[in-house]
């Protein structure tokens, strides 16, 4: 949701994020607790909450609420109804002052005080490898650099790590090569996938991710998203129905409920809509 450039109303998102909650998705990222100047369309994460908490679902989908900073991980932590607080670490100086306002060096810092914070309110800090896969304004940039940072934030003990490719710059072989470091040298870690693509090459790249052992892939409805702050078109999300009719032909995803995720489409194609 945001990037998307016309408000949804905060009653519609309620709806939507009520049907998504009711399909069987391990995590649903539904807000973020960051500036409403920067990201005006989730300024209503905590009234979307409260509407959230007034309709429950006999679920086990676990919340997740994106962070930019300290004070936004103490906001989020009072919420007993969020499990996890992602934060976007990027290997890239000019997208991490961009998007966070602070260097990648502030950022490590900033990662060390919040997963201090997730532990004291018995939460999970996801890390976002922003711009895993490279990135567009000429910044320094290889694997080594990324392995590099991965390695300190797992040093820091956060338990999850997802390797972004935030503007969709990378190819299957770069995916395949990364992922299958990261999850062989850190096996007692849970690694992800924070994919974008065109339709091109998204299951070539989805495939790659599978086959490195990531077993952890975010994905959107209708592949909406991207990134406002890049400063550069939105390459969109993976699609959800992709993922799921390609991880159909390895694991059983019969808990998934079929009739919430039509119910989810429906909704979907009424809100993403300009």
């Amino acid at each position: 949701m945001q990037g998307w450039p016309v408000f949804i109303p905060t009653e519609k998102k309620i709806e939507y994020l009520h049907a998504l909650l009711q399909v069987g998705f391990h995590t649903l990222d539904f807000g973020s607790f960051v500036s409403a100047k920067a990201i005006p369309q989730l300024a209503d994460t905590a009234e979307v909450l409260k509407g959230l908490k007034s309709m429950p679902v006999d679920t086990a989908t676990k919340l997740l609420a994106i962070i930019a900073n300290v004070r936004g991980a103490e906001e989020a932590a009072v919420f007993d109804e969020i499990s996890y607080l992602g934060f976007p670490f990027s290997v890239s100086e000019t997208f991490q002052l961009r998007n966070t306002n602070s260097t990648i060096a502030q950022s490590l810092q900033r990662v060390a005080e919040i997963q201090r914070i997730c532990e004291q309110s018995r939460k999970q800090l996801v890390i976002y490898i922003s711009m895993g896969f490279g990135n567009p304004y000429g910044d320094p940039w290889s694997p080594e650099i990324v392995f590099d940072w991965v390695n300190r934030i797992a040093d820091l003990g956060v338990p999850i790590i997802s390797l972004a490719d935030t503007v969709g710059l990378a190819d299957a072989g770069q995916v395949a090569d990364i992922t299958s470091y990261v999850t062989g040298k850190l096996p007692n870690h849970q690694i992800g996938v924070h994919l974008h693509s065109s339709p091109h090459n998204r299951l070539a790249k989805i495939e790659a991710a599978w086959q490195a052992g990531c077993r952890r892939f975010d994905s959107a409805l209708k592949g909406i998203g991207g990134c406002p702050m890049a400063n550069n078109d939105l390459v969109g999300n993976i699609d959800t129905e992709w993922l799921i009719s390609y991880l159909e032909q390895y694991e059983n995803l019969n808990g998934l409920n079929k009739t919430a995720l039509a119910k989810s489409l429906n909704l979907a194609n009424e809100i993403f809509t300009l």
